[in-house]
């Protein structure tokens, strides 16, 4: 069942301030690394893309770290960057704890399950990482099932559903293996993570604080028709705050 009531103000209004200097921050440093890596690519030259994973080759598990980091052209890589950057900026909005600890784990159980099934060839890029968050995302919305984060799902699906294609076969040159097992991994994450974050804090109508034992208000709150139901006097007692 989805609770779809709107949150209560922030308590800590710097809190929530600080909250979104993050999510935008973090995935802004994380774009920035990305550019300057290809930058000094081109700048100092040579075949960057061996920093990438090779399948079943020891040598080439080195890539699981560095692959992410290597992208074959700047087509390439800004085909990657701004869709890395909004997915970063919404998950860690939305949630912070969580995406923390979904990113590295994408990061490198996503590319050890290209190391280990993957097709011979050099597998470079952050597609795998993209992949891993819109399908984290869209899980642990459905799992938790507040406004925010179904909010966040149903933004993510609308501006990079199409995503969901990428993993499966589409050409020899595109690793679509880098994005079925990012998707695997970022969707397990938002099965498993989803309690991480504590639910947001509901506003609560003056109703609420009674016992609605009359049969027509609780036909009213089934049927979602709050808004009709008159507020009852406050009860005088202990406890009871003016």
């Amino acid at each position: 069942m989805m609770n779809l009531r709107r949150p209560a103000p922030p308590a800590d209004p710097r809190a929530e301030q600080e909250r979104i200097r993050r999510a935008l921050l973090w995935p802004m440093l994380g774009a920035a690394i990305l550019i300057v890596i290809h930058a000094l690519h081109d700048l100092l030259g040579g075949d960057w893309s061996r920093l990438g994973i090779l399948p079943r080759d020891a040598v080439g598990a080195l890539g699981i770290i560095t692959s992410p980091l290597i992208h074959g052209s700047w087509g390439h890589l800004l085909a990657n960057v701004p869709t890395l950057w909004v997915l970063g900026m919404l998950t860690l909005y939305g949630f912070p704890r969580a995406t923390r600890v979904a990113v590295p784990l994408i990061w490198l159980m996503g590319g050890l399950g290209v190391w280990l099934f993957a097709r011979e060839g050099l597998h470079i890029g952050a597609s795998g990482l993209t992949h891993g968050l819109m399908f984290f995302a869209v899980v642990i919305g459905i799992r938790r099932r507040d406004a925010l984060s179904i909010a966040v799902a149903i933004i993510i699906l609308f501006l990079y559903g199409s995503m969901i294609w990428g993993v499966f076969p589409s050409g020899p040159r595109v690793s679509f293996e880098a994005h079925l097992f990012g998707a695997v991994v970022g969707a397990v994450c938002g099965w498993f993570l989803y309690r991480r974050d504590p639910l947001p804090v509901y506003r609560r109508h003056d109703w609420e604080d009674d016992d609605p034992t009359d049969p027509e208000t609780l036909r009213k709150i089934e049927q979602g028709r709050l808004d009709e139901i008159e507020p009852k006097e406050p009860r005088e007692g202990p406890g009871r705050r003016d």
